[in-house]
């Protein structure tokens, strides 16, 4: 897996891909569809009752899993950091207010992800995905929670913990997911720099 981004005339971002490049990135962006959660209903548009979609009430508490609380994190610092009574309240309404919106915003992401690999037909062994500035802004938030969800699994906490991880023997269950983390950095650090240079 070597493939990173280049700038393009006018905007945008390109990345040669091969077949098994696009599968992993697709099957990775599919589980953190599935790990959000389902959005809105099938046939249910925004303009349908955009008012009550507004004051949607979502949870006031965080999500259980680690990787969830790790994508939708508290406002304040959380009931373990911030003892405090009033900053709990004020971080549980902060969620209740937010995070049906943010869910929403990453399942978007995520999807144009995988609609945008969905276009792609390898010539050869290799395919090339070009994307416009938009696209550009979707795939950074949805490479940036595929690694946020992986480092939390592999219980990643900085920089150092994925140099020792990649230290990891061949056979280890985890080396696989390493390996998908620290090539889903490369593409998320070649992306911003197409889109700053």
């Amino acid at each position: 897996m070597t493939g990173h981004f280049e700038p393009q005339p006018g905007g945008g971002a390109a990345v040669p891909l091969d077949e098994v490049e696009i599968s992993i990135l697709r099957s990775l962006a599919v589980q953190l569809m599935e790990l959000l959660g389902p959005g809105e209903e099938a046939g249910e548009s925004e303009s349908d009752d955009l008012l009550a979609s507004i004051f949607n009430d979502g949870p006031s508490e965080p999500p259980a899993d680690p990787v969830l609380a790790r994508l939708f994190p508290d406002a304040y610092g959380g009931p373990d950091l911030v003892p405090d009574d009033d900053v709990r309240a004020a971080s549980a309404e902060f969620r209740r207010y937010t995070e049906n919106d943010l869910r929403s915003r990453k399942r978007e992401d995520a999807l144009a992800l995988i609609r945008a690999l969905d276009t792609l037909a390898p010539a050869g062994d290799r395919a090339t995905l070009r994307l416009d500035p938009g696209e550009c802004r979707q795939w950074l938030g949805a490479l940036n929670d595929l690694r946020l969800a992986i480092g939390t699994r592999l219980e990643v906490t900085d920089e150092e913990d994925g140099g020792e991880l990649l230290r990891l023997p061949d056979g280890d269950p985890r080396k696989p997911m390493v390996m998908a983390y620290l090539w889903l950095g490369g593409l998320q650090e070649t992306l911003v720099e197409s889109l700053m240079g």
